[in-house]
């Protein structure tokens, strides 16, 4: 059984940053710890994390709070930020006792709506997000233009 529990500095960030990489794995460690920095500075959010019996770490959701997120009817929102489990775990319920902690944190802060994002073509994040009862508000595509 995996322990549900907030991220604790000082012996998790080598397993965060691994789980990181697993979620990004087009940024450099640089940028990793650099963004872990920022996240840890946040006046509002939590990492919370998933413990395996050995004491490495199997999972984590960062949840932060933004001002305003797609179809919700609350401000500030609690906002899903990052959300990863290792593939050999997965379809096990840690997913889902990650969120579930989320949600409870967000409870707990006075937030009254858990929102979140997936790109577009992620099928298995959007199963996951419905399964654990969340509903799509609006999809979007976002450009740019060089000038």
């Amino acid at each position: 059984m995996m322990k549900i529990r907030e991220l604790v500095p000082e012996r998790d960030l080598a397993e965060w940053l691994r789980l990181r990489q697993g979620l990004f794995d087009d940024s450099t460690d640089a940028e990793h710890r650099q963004e872990m920095a920022e996240i840890l500075a946040e006046e509002v959010g939590c990492v919370l994390v998933a413990e395996r019996p050995s004491t490495q770490l199997a999972g984590f959701v960062f949840v932060g709070s933004r001002k305003y997120a797609e179809g919700c009817n609350t401000s500030p929102v609690a906002y899903l930020e990052e959300w990863f489990v290792d593939a050999d775990v997965r379809r096990q319920g840690v997913g889902k006792a990650l969120i579930a902690a989320a949600e409870a944190w967000a409870r707990q802060n006075g937030f009254h709506e858990l929102a979140s994002d997936t790109i577009i073509d992620n099928e298995i994040s959007l199963a996951s997000h419905l399964a654990l009862g969340f509903t799509e508000v609006e999809r979007q595509i976002n450009f740019i233009k060089k000038l």
